[in-house]
């Protein structure tokens, strides 16, 4: 079968609900490929003429504002043990140099740490736990939370179905290349973004400086 043909088989209302899921359950504080679900969706709307953007980006919006919502209320019951206890299952994401980065973005930014972390990979899936155990006043954290829910989710289908558009329209003659072709300026432009984020998440924490431990005054020994 036809590349093409089977991307058409594939049901809308399956690739909203499974953008929603993905997206809210990485909100919520579960490592899942988020970004990667949305804008392999994005890209298949392009080329799949039943999936609607405008939905699709509807869905992954409310996927990620509901599940950091969820995320901040679990934050603010559980507290620190539950980061201690998400740094031992998922080391790699919870680990205490990872919350330590996350704990000094919301000191320098505060609520728009939530906006901004929604663009960063790793604080995307701290902002609403974290949000919680630090005990920013909800107001504050849904403000940001719906305006970068927005932003990210509807700006990132717009833009990749935009690009999986234009290659269609100039690749149309090789099908399958075409939509290869987006993928990969897809994933490179989300790439670039990814790496300016490192780079200026490494850049902040050069300058906070590394933290020192002041060793324990030593005790006389008894005669």
């Amino acid at each position: 079968m036809h590349v093409q043909e089977w991307l058409e088989t594939v049901p809308a209302v399956s690739i909203y609900l499974l953008v929603g899921v993905v997206i809210g359950l990485e909100s919520l504080g579960i490592p899942l490929p988020g970004e990667i679900i949305l804008v392999s969706s994005a890209l298949l709307a392009s080329q799949h003429g039943e999936v609607d953007p405008v939905v699709l980006g509807a869905c992954a919006s409310a996927g990620a504002i509901i599940g950091d919502s969820i995320g901040y209320a679990i934050g603010r019951k559980g507290g620190r043990p539950m980061l201690a206890w998400l740094g031992g299952k998922f080391p790699k994401h919870f680990g205490a140099p990872q919350i330590a980065m996350a704990e000094r973005s919301f000191e320098k930014w505060g609520m728009w740490a939530v906006f901004f972390g929604r663009f960063v990979a790793l604080l995307r899936i701290f902002a609403g736990p974290l949000a919680g155990v630090l005990r920013m006043p909800y107001w504050k954290f849904l403000i940001a939370n719906i305006l970068g829910g927005i932003v990210w989710a509807g700006g990132t289908t717009a833009v990749i179905y935009s690009v999986g558009v234009v290659a269609e329209a100039w690749l149309k003659r090789f099908s399958w290349l075409g939509l290869l072709a987006a993928v990969l300026i897809g994933l490179v432009s989300m790439l670039v973004l990814r790496n300016r984020a490192k780079k200026a998440a490494e850049q902040a924490e050069q300058a906070d400086g590394p933290v020192t431990v002041a060793a324990p005054d030593a005790v006389p020994a008894a005669d």
